[in-house]
C-alpha cells in the first residue's frame, strides 16, 4: 500500500492535496484523512485521531456497514446499525463536522488537522 511507504507529511510527495482546502483555505470533512491513514498504518493511533477524528471514528463502521448490507445482521448490533445506516444521521453529522472543524476557537480547532 502506497501510504505505508510514502509519507504524506513530507513536502513534494506524490499524494494529491485537497483541492477544496487549496482553493478556499477551509478544511473539508475528508481533510487529513490521507495523513490519518498513514499514521494508522504506522501504528500511531493518537496522530491518526488528531488528523481526522470523524474519519477515524467512521473507519470501523465501513466494514460493518458492508457486511450488514450483505445480510450479516447480528441481533446485538441491530439498534446501533439502524442508526449508522440511516442517511439522515450522516446528512446532519458530516455538514456539522465540516462547519465545526473550521471554527477558529478552542475546542473546535482540535477537529482540524495541523496545517
Amino acid at each position: 500500500m502506497l501510504l505505508r511507504v510514502v509519507d504524506p507529511n513530507q513536502p513534494g510527495n506524490l499524494l494529491p492535496r485537497c483541492l477544496f482546502h487549496g482553493l478556499t483555505g477551509l478544511w473539508c470533512p475528508g481533510c487529513g484523512m490521507t495523513r490519518a491513514l498513514h499514521a494508522l498504518l504506522q501504528g500511531d493511533l493518537p496522530t491518526a485521531l488528531h488528523m481526522n477524528p470523524l474519519g477515524m471514528a467512521m473507519l470501523p463502521l465501513l466494514p460493518m456497514m458492508l457486511f450488514w448490507s450483505w445480510g450479516w445482521q447480528p441481533r446485538v448490533l441491530r439498534p446501533f446499525m439502524r442508526w449508522a445506516m440511516d442517511p439522515r444521521v450522516w446528512l446532519v453529522v458530516i455538514p456539522a463536522y465540516w462547519l465545526l472543524r473550521n471554527l477558529p476557537w478552542f475546542p473546535f480547532t482540535l477537529l482540524a488537522p495541523p496545517a
